[in-house]
């Protein structure tokens, strides 16, 4: 979501890489260029089935962030296709339901964190109240869950930690709606030290990388 045009700086003025540009540095693009060869052998515009892929997950999404900041999930719908509309405002419903099921209350949203000890920064989507004990939640619009969300998510835990030491975080949850028609599904992890251990490593990668693009340009 939200990432501050100015970008990531750490406290001395410098300039530091986010979350998201760290782990899609070295993410593998090749089942894209062949999903996008087989769309241009079809004669279909990718960018045309891109935008009506995403349209009811992200819309079932962008209805969920104006309920959960004070605006109307209504206006999200205006001029929208009546479709789309309905398979995302059923997943909407259905996330509705889950958050009066977990009495979910909303503590931070979108704010921006910066981790001088490991040198990146990052926007969690929220971090959330449920049954008495923060955790992290991140809602992404999607058909599957990847790894490269886990990294995300471990790499927000390790921001929250990092500057509010004195509220510890009690797990990850993962709110996806599905691209195709808004689907709703949630995941909660309790442990991922894997993915965060994986981050550090990239987080490494990420500036032995920018020093090798330096020595051959």
């Amino acid at each position: 979501m939200g990432r501050p045009k100015e970008g990531y700086k750490l406290q001395d003025g410098t300039r530091i890489p986010g979350v998201t540009s760290i782990t899609g540095r070295f993410k593998d693009s090749g089942g894209l260029i062949t999903w996008a060869n087989q769309q241009g052998l079809a004669g279909v515009n990718i960018k045309d089935v891109k935008e009506q892929a995403a349209d009811a997950g992200t819309l079932a999404h962008e209805m969920v962030e104006a309920h959960l900041t004070g605006g109307n999930p209504l206006d999200a719908v205006v001029g929208k296709d009546a479709a789309v509309v309905d398979q995302a405002s059923k997943g909407y419903s259905n996330y509705l339901a889950w958050e009066r099921q977990t009495s979910l209350k909303v503590v931070s949203w979108e704010q921006t964190l910066v981790s001088e000890l490991y040198r990146y920064g990052g926007t969690p989507d929220a971090i959330v109240e449920i049954d008495g004990k923060l955790s992290l939640a991140d809602w992404k619009s999607s058909n599957a869950v990847y790894s490269d969300y886990l990294l995300q998510i471990s790499a927000y835990h390790q921001l929250w930690s990092e500057n509010f030491p004195d509220k510890p975080l009690h797990g990850s949850h993962l709110l996806r709606f599905s691209k195709d028609y808004g689907d709703f599904v949630h995941y909660y992890f309790d442990d991922l030290d894997d993915a965060w251990k994986m981050f550090q490593l990239l987080r490494q990668a990420y500036e032995l990388d920018k020093a090798l693009k330096k020595r051959v340009k």
